[in-house]
């Protein structure tokens, strides 16, 4: 299997996520919005019953966006919705609480974008006790058989763009190696993490074992490349630190693997501040500043994972759960949290460069103009 633990386990208007939940979920299942309790022996449940949301804390666009879709799209689904941050602090203290009082409250289902993977098992178990179904959404949930679904884009896949992204931007600037690079990493505690990070090893890792690409600072290893809470600030500290001990002189870096925009642009800030000339940097997320970044010629790409679809399809799966079916499913054999194989709905990222900018965020209200 290829996500194992071990090898590598990111606003538009309500009515049109409504609609686009809605209309795909009836195409298969016929109209249910009748707003009458339609569970039934197949084990749905009343259509105007409880669903809870717990997602991380605030650290990047697309959580805020994220959190504001599902208020929306729940409510005008017919659901009452309980959506929940976890504190600033990033610490899993919060969410644990948090699920546990969505739990209490009834919840039938509990969709968590967790904050940390690992120690959600207790919550996980208690909301299955009690009857919920839990999806993971975008973070699998480790170490626990007691999750049904997960919903993300295809994180390994992600990893994988990065990584020829990071090679092809190389070549298009400097026509023949060896290519100095340095490596960054999520934070530790975000399953996702060590998948970017295997997917892109999976493409880099080859030319740096010929010799093509060398990591100028030795620094390889997951543990050595972490950032901690994804935290732009703790990036910016150790590109300093790189920069500094590996970097001094004339000798060039010519690219760095960022798995996603915060921590590019946080990374860009520490190159330029420097005085160094900006390395072709990846990223993920399509955040404004980044893809302004983009277009200015600074950050080299990122990642188009369209929040609004991801939580579109979520709230699909919630309203198949409702009427009692099975929710749509199109991978049972990736994503192994160490305790099961989790059915899971994967949707297909898509890279960005300036090149294919325009076309990439054609339908994003928000993105489009920025490519003009």
């Amino acid at each position: 299997m290829r996500r194992t633990i071990t090898r590598g386990i990111a606003v538009i208007g309500a009515a049109a996520l409504l609609a686009l939940g809605t209309a795909c979920s009836n195409e298969r299942e016929g109209s249910g919005s009748t707003g009458k309790d339609t569970s039934d022996a197949k084990g749905g449940f009343a259509q105007d019953g409880l669903v809870g949301v717990a997602l991380p804390a605030k650290t990047s666009e697309n959580w805020v966006l994220a959190g504001d879709l599902f208020t929306n799209g729940l409510k005008d689904a017919g659901f009452k919705a309980d959506v929940q941050y976890a504190g600033a602090s990033t610490t899993v203290a919060d969410q644990q609480a948090q699920i546990s009082s969505m739990v209490t409250k009834g919840a039938k289902v509990i969709v968590i974008g967790a904050t940390d993977a690992a120690q959600l098992s207790t919550q996980v178990a208690q909301a299955k006790q009690a009857g919920a179904t839990v999806i993971a959404y975008d973070r699998l949930i480790t170490n626990t058989k007691d999750v049904d679904y997960y919903i993300a884009f295809d994180n390994f896949k992600v990893g994988q763009l990065q990584g020829q992204a990071l090679l092809d931007g190389m070549k298009a600037k400097k026509a023949k190696g060896p290519y100095t690079i340095e490596l960054f990493s999520g934070s530790p505690d975000d399953n996702n993490s060590k998948v970017f990070f295997d997917g892109a090893m999976e493409v880099l890792k080859p030319a740096i074992d010929k010799g093509d690409i060398v990591v100028g600072s030795g620094q390889t290893d997951i543990k050595q490349t972490a950032t901690q809470g994804w935290k732009a600030e703790n990036a910016q500290s150790r590109m300093d630190s790189l920069l500094n001990s590996t970097y001094t002189g004339k000798k060039t870096l010519d690219g760095v693997l960022s798995p996603n925009d915060t921590l590019a642009r946080a990374i860009i800030t520490s190159v330029k501040g420097a005085g160094k000339p900006v390395p072709v940097v990846t990223g993920q997320d399509s955040e404004v500043e980044s893809v302004k970044s983009i277009m200015a010629g600074e950050q080299y790409s990122t990642i188009n994972k369209d929040t609004r679809k991801l939580v579109a399809e979520t709230i699909k799966m919630v309203q198949s759960l409702q009427k009692g079916d099975k929710p749509t499913i199109n991978d049972t054999k990736s994503y192994n949290n160490g305790s099961k194989v989790v059915p899971s709905y994967l949707l297909p990222p898509v890279i960005v460069t300036k090149e294919n900018a325009a076309e990439a965020y054609a339908n994003d209200p928000k993105l489009s103009p920025l490519t003009k």
